[in-house]
This record gives C-alpha cells, structure tokens and sequence, in this order.
C-alpha cells in the first residue's frame, strides 16, 4: 500500500517497495532508527532516490520486516548503493532485513580521502560545499517510529538521498584527481565486514591496531 504526502516528490510505502518502483544503475539509500545501536534501536524507515528528485519511504512497524523487493534490491549486483556513513546503514540493514548489502558507495568515505582539507565530513557539509544546499537537521532526532509521521519528517527524510547522486558526481571528480579511486573501492568492499563486526559487538574497537 502507497500512500502519496504533500511533497509530490515524496511517496510512502508500508513494509515494501511495490512492484512498479524499480532502479537502475545506482540508488541512493538511508535509513532511520530509534538510535544508533542496531540491536537495540530498530529500523523505522528506508529511504530511496534515483537521483530524479522523486523520494520512496519505505515504512516500517517493526513486526514484519519480509520486504521481498526491497531485499532484492540491497543484494542486486547490477545496482549501486549510495550512502552516506554506509558503515551504519549496511550493519542495520542486515539486522533486521538479513541481507547483504552490494555493492556500495559512501560518500563520507569519499570525503575523508579526497576533502583532507577539512574534518567536516557530515552530509550536511558536502551537501553545502559541492550541491550549494542547505540542509536542515532539525528531525534528526525525532520519533521514527510514530505510527503518522510528520510532513516535517519526511521531508527531512527524503533530503537524506535526493541529493546524493548529486555530492557523488563531484566527489568522482575529486576521487580521480587524487589518484585514490582503488582505495575507495577497497574500503567500499569491506564495508560489510565491517558492519558484521560492529553487530558482533566489536564496534569500538580496531581489530588491526597492534
């Protein structure tokens, strides 16, 4: 079931991706939870752009979390996700939906490798410096698991992926500059290990520090 909110660009879907919405080459995802610990604080919402200013939300009440489509997306190898802070979404991602995701690009990977001019690497700050945008942060923290969520909250929602293509096409330009796309790649690939180790419980600590 669909349902359309006042931002025409914007649908809501509850508990999967309907069967017409499909992507091709590369999607920007994202995610809302109760909190930052994936075992802990469930997944709420799953946001998603192809870059075309059109956002799906895919809601969920956290009793169901099949969502056939949405699954098959995450693990198709034809397609690309983009995130930003994939470290976080891949690890809540295989949680609660037991999938992998592949293959991936994060756009604060990319930052930290090619922006070494600055420590500002948050979404909002690439989306200010390479999109020319304003980002409000103001629903961060609110209630995602509100049975009606706000039109302010989805519309902070959708912000999350509508422009990431966009921070992507320039970080590309700078990743070829700096001669560092293979080590992008090599970081990208083992995300998901990474996110395994973080559900394991071995978030906070370095396994290759002496």
């Amino acid at each position: 079931m669909s349902q359309a909110k006042p931002h025409s660009h914007i649908t809501v879907h509850h508990g999967d991706l309907p069967a017409g919405v499909t992507f091709t080459g590369s999607v920007a995802i994202d995610t809302e939870t109760l909190g930052l610990k994936p075992r802990r604080d469930r997944l709420c919402l799953v946001q998603l752009s192809a870059g075309d200013g059109t956002a799906h939300l895919v809601k969920f009440d956290g009793q169901s979390y099949t969502a056939p489509r949405l699954k098959a997306l995450l693990v198709d190898p034809a397609v690309t996700k983009i995130f930003h802070f994939a470290r976080f979404d891949v690890a809540v991602l295989e949680a609660y939906l037991g999938v992998v995701t592949q293959p991936i690009y994060c756009t604060k990977i990319v930052s930290k490798l090619v922006r070494t001019y600055t420590d500002r690497h948050g979404l909002k700050d690439l989306a200010a410096e390479l999109a020319g945008l304003d980002m409000s942060k103001q629903q961060q923290s609110s209630d995602w698991a509100a049975e009606q969520l706000s039109a302010e909250q989805l519309a902070y929602a959708a912000s999350d992926v509508l422009h990431l293509h966009a921070i992507k096409a320039r970080l590309d330009q700078m990743l070829d500059r700096s001669g560092r796309r293979g080590l992008a790649d090599a970081s990208f690939a083992y995300l998901p290990a990474r996110a395994r180790l973080d559900l394991d419980g071995f978030e906070d600590i370095d396994i290759l520090a002496h």
